[in-house]
């Protein structure tokens, strides 16, 4: 049994819940999980005994407890990654710690106009000013990243910021949406990332 446990919500729904888990897959590290499925009448009780916030994710390791994705993130990168889950320079990682806070808080038209559901047909759907706003400033900052450091990944390397933004390209999929080159081009090599590939099997089976 590893020592660290990760509570997610269901697979094909939660974004929240991809990011510390494709970050954690990505650097090899062991971890239990617990899946909860959203949406029904079971999960109020069940998310209780683990978050005191009542959402997923959590992290368990010992006698800690987080239940904030970049909490978890932040953690794991000083604990078990010795800080690699950041950029090495000190300009590079204040930018991706920007751009994981942007994710974190805004994007607000688009999480709500384009949820996650990995096992949607892909489709296009019609978006309103504000979303496509989202999707366009998601654009510039992956096409910024990978002009500026050449890829694969947005800051050369796979980052937290690579793991924030994973649910975005699943998004993008699965709402057929039209990027440039640059930004579709990474939107596919995250989608085909080992990790990324599991994650869509499981959420095919799972609640």
């Amino acid at each position: 049994m590893a020592s660290m446990s990760l509570v997610i919500g269901t697979k094909n729904l939660s974004p929240w819940s991809l990011r510390p888990w494709l970050l954690l897959r990505h650097f090899g590290i062991g971890f239990d999980e617990v899946e909860l499925a959203l949406d029904t009448a079971e999960f109020a009780q069940q998310v209780q005994q683990w978050s005191p916030t009542s959402r997923v994710p959590v992290l368990i390791d010992g006698d800690l407890r987080l239940w904030d994705s970049l909490a978890i993130c932040e953690y794991v990168s000083d604990a078990y990654l010795s800080g690699r889950g950041w950029p090495a320079s000190i300009s590079d990682r204040a930018i991706a710690r920007c751009l994981v806070a942007e994710m974190h808080s805004g994007f607000a038209a688009m999480r709500t106009e384009m949820p996650m559901d990995i096992q949607r047909p892909p489709s296009a759907v019609q978006l309103s000013d504000a979303a496509l706003g989202d999707v366009a400033r998601v654009e510039e900052i992956w096409d910024g990243c990978l002009a500026r450091r050449g890829g694969p990944w947005l800051f050369g390397d796979f980052t937290i910021v690579d793991a924030f933004y994973a649910p975005v390209a699943s998004r993008f999929i699965t709402y057929a949406t039209n990027l440039k080159a640059a930004a579709a081009g990474y939107r596919d090599q995250v989608a085909k990332h080992p990790a990324m590939l599991e994650w869509a099997r499981q959420s095919a089976t799972g609640f």
